[in-house]
């Protein structure tokens, strides 16, 4: 017989906050969205307007915010049935609901311990620094209206078996469909500037930083189980999409489009497009995978079957929740041996100051940070 639940485990957390990037849901937001996410950037409108075409192809509507809803319920799902009674809150850093509102809602329920659960696996400026700013921010309206609350965070995720465990899923399934030869293996994240993947990261950091080595090491275990399954031996490498910025600044590389031209050169003829870098299919996936690289591969003559994203698969659910588990232990003083791939980093749960720098504005505040003299 197993253990009975125990209602107090989530203790001292007496609410979890699910943080999202946010999207447009009508094509007149399309354009404030863009606004806001470049805000301070300098970009100009007619640069703004071509991305804004990405979301109107799909009737000015990104998908994220009804599947950030879909995992908010697989979330209550999860804990109910766990027997864990604690109230599940959503609020996005570029759309509504906002971040801010949500934070205040939490604090006029009476909540004062929070913990946060973010919708990016990966430690670098924009997948988790960023938040830890807008969580600063929000956090900072209900401190000045004078609610004392607490916001606490989940470590980074990638690497933990549920992420990892859903993707595998996801990649299997896609194998499959090439049932006539071996594909080649493309994981996807989105590309970032060289100077921001550099610093990813707390100190030491290898020549590459933590963003590029998470995403290296998910990608090295989901072939390798693949491997373990089959006998497959499958080609597998690291590619990105999304870039921006102007041509003059470094970033990531290669891109998926031109990596296919290079594959299809090579007489390659089949690939598997797997987007471990992002949670949901929200409009990198649907437009940079779905449409351009589609139509690249199409054009090339090549097979191409894209795997899922982890979604709301259970296992990725179920290891949200074993994180929030872990991190309560953590609150508690209590020990807490944190799950990881083999090889893996467990990630933090609080990031030191000089992690995944502002580099814009350097010394910007945030919340879920380790004390100056940690």
């Amino acid at each position: 017989m197993s253990a009975r639940p125990d209602p107090r485990a989530l203790a001292p957390y007496d609410a979890l906050l699910l943080v999202s990037f946010g999207g447009p849901e009508a094509p007149e937001e399309v354009m404030p969205f863009l606004r806001q996410v470049t805000g301070g950037r300098g970009i100009p409108d007619e640069r703004l307007a071509e991305v804004g075409e990405h979301y109107f192809l799909f009737g000015g509507r990104s998908p994220i915010n009804d599947q950030c809803r879909d995992l908010l319920a697989a979330l209550r799902g999860e804990l109910a049935g766990r027997g864990l009674d604690v109230p599940v809150y959503w609020g996005n850093r570029n759309t509504a609901p906002w971040l801010g509102d949500t934070m205040a809602e939490i604090a006029a329920d009476g909540h004062r311990r929070v913990l946060a659960v973010t919708t990016s696996a990966y430690p670098s400026y924009s997948s988790c620094r960023q938040y830890r700013e807008n969580l600063f921010d929000a956090w900072s309206g209900v401190r000045d209206a004078g609610t004392e609350l607490q916001v606490d965070r989940v470590r980074h995720y990638a690497q933990h078996p549920g992420f990892v465990d859903a993707n595998l899923a996801a990649v299997r399934e896609a194998v499959a469909r090439v049932d006539d030869e071996v594909p080649h293996l493309l994981f996807v994240t989105h590309s970032i500037p060289t100077a921001m993947a550099d610093s990813a990261g707390p100190p030491p950091r290898s020549s590459t930083g933590s963003y590029v080595d998470w995403h290296r090491s998910v990608a090295r275990e989901i072939a390798w189980q693949l491997r373990q399954e089959s006998g497959d031996e499958h080609p597998f490498e690291l590619v990105y999409c999304s870039r921006s910025g102007p041509p003059s600044q470094p970033w990531l590389e290669p891109d998926v489009n031109d990596r296919l031209e290079e594959l299809a050169a090579e007489g390659v003829r089949s690939v598997v497009l797997a987007p471990i870098g992002f949670v949901s299919d929200h409009m990198e996936v649907i437009f940079d995978l779905d449409t351009e690289a589609r139509e690249t591969a199409d054009r090339l003559g090549m097979r191409m079957e894209r795997a899922a994203t982890a979604g709301v698969h259970p296992a990725f659910v179920a290891g949200l929740v074993d994180l929030a588990l872990e991190r309560a232990s953590v609150a508690r003083a209590e020990p807490a041996a944190p799950s990881v791939v083999e090889g893996g980093s467990p990630g933090l749960v609080a990031c030191p100051a000089d992690c995944c720098p502002n580099l814009r504005e350097p010394g910007r505040p945030t919340l879920c940070g380790a004390p100056a003299s940690a």
